[in-house]
């Protein structure tokens, strides 16, 4: 397979209204199907949140990652998306998350850690303008010296790549670690003051609002590799909005690793 760059292809912007957790996994697997079938150019989509969630990776165990009952005393979602990697607990207003779908040319033989690292550093460099020192950190972590800033995750399917991050605007740590058993073991030896540590959000070290970040990187993308305005088109909504129903809500999908 010849490895292709980012400006061999025309990059589509989507950023739509506010969508639902689960709605939102199943435009994922519908833009992936559709750029590895070349019905749409490689896109960049920033999501926007409807409700609360804990999106668990594709090979995660349900009970083993969230405390049930309190993800239903705080109302929260929990869906499982088609991707590997680790639980990401998400508010709307708390949290900016990104997927780019690409042919899997742009990472031919590279390895999984190398892909990470390439496919992020557009985003490092819009944190960086911001002022942050943000790096790459091995597999699938964005860090600076105060903390973790993100988390990504990436499968390939059907001779494309898709690639999503999930970063730490702000943060509800007291409800995170009420939610993720995961994050409660991992501090369980420490504060919760330890906790914002080790995720410290966008807000605290920029300053900025949501939106100014959001700016940030989409105008950073457009710069290094051209980026036009897109859309969801109407067949590709209709796919999802059936599969949402259908997969991403059932709980034979998200308790299929129970």
């Amino acid at each position: 397979m010849n490895r292709t760059d980012w400006n061999d292809f025309k990059w589509r912007l989507v950023h739509a209204a506010p969508q639902p957790p689960s709605l939102h996994m199943a435009i994922d697997e519908v833009l992936t199907d559709e750029v590895a079938a070349r019905r749409r150019p490689p896109t960049l989509r920033v999501w926007e949140w409807s409700s609360s969630c804990v999106v668990i990776g594709r090979f995660q165990s349900l009970r083993n990652e969230v405390d049930a009952e309190a993800a239903r005393r705080y109302g929260i979602e929990v869906v499982r998306r088609i991707s590997g990697g680790g639980a990401m607990f998400i508010e709307p207003g708390n949290t900016i998350t990104y997927s780019l779908y690409a042919p899997e040319t742009l990472v031919a033989g590279m390895s999984f850690q190398e892909s990470y690292e390439f496919m992020d550093a557009w985003v490092i460099d819009a944190l960086q303008g911001l002022g942050i020192n943000a790096w790459y950190q091995p597999l699938n972590d964005i860090a600076s010296p105060a903390g973790k800033i993100a988390g990504a995750a990436q499968t390939r399917r059907g001779g494309a790549v898709l690639h999503h991050v999930t970063m730490a605007y702000d943060i509800d740590t007291t409800k995170m670690l009420d939610v993720l058993r995961i994050g409660r073991e991992k501090l369980s030896d420490k504060a919760t003051q330890s906790a914002a540590k080790r995720v410290d959000p966008l807000r605290s070290q920029t300053g900025l609002s949501r939106s100014d970040i959001i700016k940030k990187m989409i105008a950073t993308f457009r710069r290094r590799h051209g980026l036009a305005p897109g859309k969801l088109e109407a067949a590709e909504l209709e796919r999802a909005v059936t599969l949402a129903e259908s997969k991403f809500s059932s709980t034979a999908w998200t308790g299929i690793v129970p």
